[in-house]
């Protein structure tokens, strides 16, 4: 058993979507959450500028002595999973791109992938591509303009119609039953999402509850699990100051 918060880390707010599922599977577990805030969007950054940003936020959060950190970004887990992994004891839970469900329950042979551009370049996307790519058609396309209308808190907007519309309706077109949210702010515009593929047999897909699932799994593993009856802590931090961390929280706290 062991009470310490589970470290949370995202280069802004799009991994409060995995947060969120993180305290409805461990609702005993404590939770420090990161946000970057400073230096978001990652999407098109160098490879090392990334792996700067993610080290500081996980020193951050082995400072303040978590037992495990979830890398709700899934273009720092791209990018820097694999050093952190090396270079520290503790778990690390990384976002896994969901092309396995897609592929696997797609109907029409042809499924959708929103992702940034760092994220298509990764490992893990890139092995999951070419194992399941000779099953169904794969259309990429990274969400222009995304994470910037979450950050601002734009989602239920005509701009941000427009740029979802902009990115969807080609893979609709192309007879995509299934989308992949490959970022963790995309989530946050799934009703939006939602209202352009109205009307089509199409299943958005997630992959923060299986996330989720994975850290719960690693806990029970390692039997780090909380003390039963624990009463959880919620905390946010970000290297964009004390305001950008409290809006943080306010939107956590709408989540749920």
């Amino acid at each position: 058993m062991n009470n310490s918060a589970i470290g949370v880390f995202d280069s802004g707010m799009g991994g409060l979507s995995v947060w969120r599922e993180l305290r409805r599977e461990l609702p005993e577990e404590s939770l420090i959450y990161y946000g970057d805030g400073k230096n978001c969007p990652y999407g098109n950054r160098p490879a090392g500028e990334i792996v700067a940003f993610v080290e500081e936020a996980v020193e951050a959060l082995v400072a303040r002595g978590v037992k495990m950190i979830v890398v709700a970004c899934n273009t720092a887990t791209a990018v820097a999973i694999d050093i952190l992994r090396s270079r520290y004891q503790i778990p690390f839970v990384g976002m896994e791109p969901a092309v396995k469900p897609a592929a696997l329950s797609s109907k029409s042979g042809v499924i959708g992938v929103l992702a940034t551009k760092a994220s298509f370049g990764g490992a893990l996307y890139l092995a999951s591509e070419a194992r399941y790519g000779e099953r169904v058609k794969i259309i990429r396309a990274v969400g222009d303009g995304f994470v910037e209308i979450v950050e601002s808190g734009a989602e239920h907007t005509p701009e941000a119609v427009e740029a979802v519309r902009s990115v969807v309706r080609p893979m609709i077109e192309a007879g995509a039953d299934r989308i992949v949210l490959g970022c963790t702010h995309y989530p946050f515009l799934a009703d939006v999402i939602c209202e352009v593929v109205e009307g089509s047999d199409v299943q958005i897909i997630d992959p923060a509850p299986a996330v989720a699932r994975r850290a719960a799994w690693l806990l029970d593993e390692y039997d780090q699990r909380a003390e039963s009856g624990s009463v959880p802590r919620y905390e946010f931090m970000s290297a964009a100051g004390e305001e950008y961390a409290r809006h943080l929280a306010e939107r956590a706290d709408r989540l749920m």
